[in-house]
């Protein structure tokens, strides 16, 4: 309950028995039916870290004690399952698409924990999804596999402030789901908290509120990330989804 996200690091690498630990707490995290479909690139190359730091407007990523890629990868599994036509059906659906993004995020998540109990710090990426084409390109992702998450993670150079998240009673239900009132009173204290939060914090301070911030965010150009769909279906994915 300590996490927070570290956008500023020293200049110590990683070790390789830090990787190692690592990736050993990724194998180890809840994987679907046993399936072990995620795969890691470590990206050290600097002309790597360079492109990746274009894609996602962050070039901070480059100074990070080491950089992770992770993937969603039913092309290992494609091998295992041979020629079986019902067996390959399945790993281009939707279904097994999901399978490897739950994969890969729960494998990103079990590294935070395991780095913070080392005394890391990490930020995880999405913002790797701004230009797929050209990731995968970089990173050579064959059929049936796809970019799920990217991790920067190293030895923090800062402590920033926890930001406070929304009261449990807004987002953990009994038994059904219960939609949102915008005129809550646990919403109109929350977005009080966020701009106290905003106004306090030791940088980049602004004048905002959680709700402001959600408008703010889904206000954006929903075309930045429209070719999604498309490399999916070029990676070999969403074959059961019919196009229109």
């Amino acid at each position: 309950m300590a996490h927070r996200s570290i956008r500023h690091f020293t200049a110590e690498k990683l070790t390789p028995t830090e990787i190692a630990t690592l990736i050993t707490a990724a194998q180890h995290a809840a994987t679907s039916t046993f399936s072990q479909q995620v795969s890691i690139i470590s990206v050290t190359d600097p002309a790597k870290l360079a492109i990746l730091g274009d894609i996602t407007g962050h070039h901070w990523l480059e100074k990070a004690g080491h950089y992770f890629l992770f993937i969603a990868d039913q092309a290992r599994n494609a091998q295992l399952a041979g020629d079986s036509a019902t067996a390959q059906a399945n790993l281009h659906s939707t279904d097994k698409l999901l399978a490897g993004i739950f994969d890969a995020t729960i494998a990103i998540e079990a590294v935070v924990t395991a780095g913070e109990s080392l005394g890391l710090g990490s930020t995880i990426m999405g913002s790797v999804l701004n230009d797929v084409p050209r990731l995968i390109q970089t990173f050579d992702l064959p059929r049936l596999t796809f970019p799920v998450l990217g991790l920067a993670i190293g030895h923090p150079a800062e402590q920033p402030e926890q930001k406070p998240r929304l009261p449990q009673e807004l987002m953990h239900f009994t038994n059904t789901y219960r939609p949102l009132d915008p005129a809550d009173p646990q919403l109109v204290a929350y977005d009080r908290t966020i701009t106290s939060y905003y106004q306090q914090r030791g940088s980049h301070q602004r004048e905002e509120t959680y709700t402001h911030h959600i408008l703010t965010e889904f206000s954006r150009d929903p075309q930045q990330r429209a070719g999604i769909t498309a490399a999916l279906k070029q990676q070999g994915f969403l074959t059961d989804v019919p196009t229109e």
